[in-house]
């Protein structure tokens, strides 16, 4: 069972929190990996390595040290769940930053890899700063495709199929996403109306983010946003 905690920022002024808690009546075992942007491993604590214990009721918080001003960190937690049991780690998470004498918090969200997730909608416009956050939880490379457009429908012409609109971009290019490493892409880009991203990889975790304010890096999740996902293969084919 992969849970994984995105969107975690570091700086001068910035930190995350980890928190992880067992819910059951058993011990449980997990290993627990916490990335830089580039994908690189973090340790979450001076002489301890990623893999920890947690006795029933038991709660642990870790501070990872990023050691760069980053808002695209994430950790992913690999829970040991026995057959024919259910997981029982509540993981959480928070981003703090002080900006004065203000501390700003924003509660990170758990999310769950999908294979090949997609975004696509309208742009209201305005400066409103919002972005995706994209992690390549996998080994593999993986790759994002983006489209601003500005609202303009397109058909191409398809023997096989019915005739489909879709947007006709703008603005368009493709990322590789380096194995375990994130992207952040901003949803607004030359007076678009309309954004998409399309993924290709086996484990992708897709998250809106909304800046709390602007001089403290500082992101919420938007989790009224629904990505849209591959179907899992049938098991005949």
């Amino acid at each position: 069972m992969d849970t994984v905690l995105p969107a975690l920022g570091h700086g001068p002024s910035c930190w995350s929190n980890v928190d992880l808690m067992n819910l059951g009546e058993r011990p449980v075992i997990a290993e627990v990996e916490a990335h830089k942007s580039s994908g690189a491993l973090v340790a979450l604590a001076a002489g301890r390595g990623m893999g920890i214990q947690l006795q029933p009721g038991e709660r642990m918080s870790y501070r990872p040290d990023f050691d760069e001003t980053t808002a695209g960190a994430w950790v992913k937690v690999h829970e040991h769940v026995p057959t024919g049991s259910d997981p029982v780690i509540a993981v959480s998470g928070k981003t703090e930053c002080v900006a004065g004498n203000e501390l700003r918090s924003a509660p990170r969200v758990v999310a769950y890899p999908t294979r090949n997730p997609w975004f696509t909608g309208e742009i209201h416009g305005g400066e409103s700063g919002e972005e995706i956050s994209l992690i390549n939880t996998s080994e593999r490379a993986a790759k994002a495709s983006l489209c601003y457009s500005s609202g303009t429908l397109v058909s191409v012409p398809d023997s096989t199929r019915a005739p489909e609109l879709v947007p006709l971009c703008s603005i368009s290019y493709d990322v590789l996403i380096p194995p375990f490493g994130s992207r952040e892409f901003p949803v607004e880009r030359g007076g678009n109306t309309h954004f998409s991203l399309k993924t290709h990889g086996d484990s992708i975790v897709l998250e809106m983010l909304k800046p709390l304010e602007t001089r403290l890096n500082l992101y919420s999740v938007d989790s009224s946003i629904v990505f849209g996902a591959e179907a899992p293969a049938s098991p005949n084919r």
